[in-house]
């Protein structure tokens, strides 16, 4: 089926799009803050995608996707990192739309904390895996600098909104790595699965939303903070 993983993208977004005009969340006002999160997280990948596609850490199966390429990547793979960071921060809007207390407020650094030193150990024992590898390395630094030196205060509704992504997301790369439509070189990852999942996925995808939901706050903070300078200026 040569659309499949076309239509697993549209799948994936269609339901956080038609909800994005939902009067409590009006998802739809903040896409000035987050399309331009979504691309500039998207080509970090996007690159790193392709070294990884070049040597062999993963590759694509030509049964599952249409055979249009942007360089050398399927559409689809392209698409991805659009559709997936869009629903999953609808999710995280959702989060704070619906749940007024931010329940792992006060469990975030700790939260975090541990998944800096499980990912530090667990990098110790499989620094040869380049999967595996790369992932605990570029999580840990960009937790550590969220905790040390961003100091962001929104790490508890994000954790909450991750492990609610995690459902669709098991399911979307469930169907992905089943098929498959992605095929893993398991030399490069620890080969341990969740079904049929790299658990390298679920540490892959934390850090794709991590750096989509910081550059999305951030701008936000940014744009929300220059009127109210420049009014106050204007007032002087």
């Amino acid at each position: 089926m040569k659309y499949l993983y076309l239509l697993i993208n549209i799948g994936a977004l269609f339901f956080p799009l038609v909800l994005s005009f939902d009067k409590k969340v009006a998802f739809y006002k903040k896409w000035k803050y987050l399309f331009p999160a979504i691309i500039l997280v998207a080509i970090v990948f996007l690159v790193w995608d392709y070294i990884f596609t070049a040597i062999g850490v993963w590759s694509f199966n030509d049964d599952y996707i249409t055979g249009i390429k942007l360089l050398n990547l399927p559409i689809e793979e392209v698409l991805f990192f659009f559709t997936i960071p869009y629903a999953c921060v609808f999710i995280y809007e959702c989060v704070i739309a619906y749940i007024s207390k931010d329940y792992l407020k006060k469990w975030a650094v700790l939260i975090t904390i541990i998944i800096m030193v499980l990912d530090a150990i667990l990098l110790g024992f499989n620094y040869g895996k380049l999967y595996t590898s790369v992932t605990l390395i570029l999580l840990g630094a960009y937790m550590m600098q969220l905790l040390v030196v961003s100091r962001v205060q929104w790490l508890g509704r994000f954790y909450l909104g991750y492990i609610i992504a995690l459902i669709p997301f098991l399911i979307v790369n469930g169907i992905l790595t089943a098929k498959p439509v992605v095929i893993y070189n398991d030399m490069e990852n620890l080969g341990v699965r969740i079904g049929s999942i790299p658990v390298e996925d679920t540490l892959y995808m934390m850090l794709l939303l991590l750096m989509n939901v910081a550059l999305y706050e951030r701008f936000q903070k940014r744009f929300i903070k220059e009127p109210k300078e420049e009014t106050e200026t204007t007032e002087t």
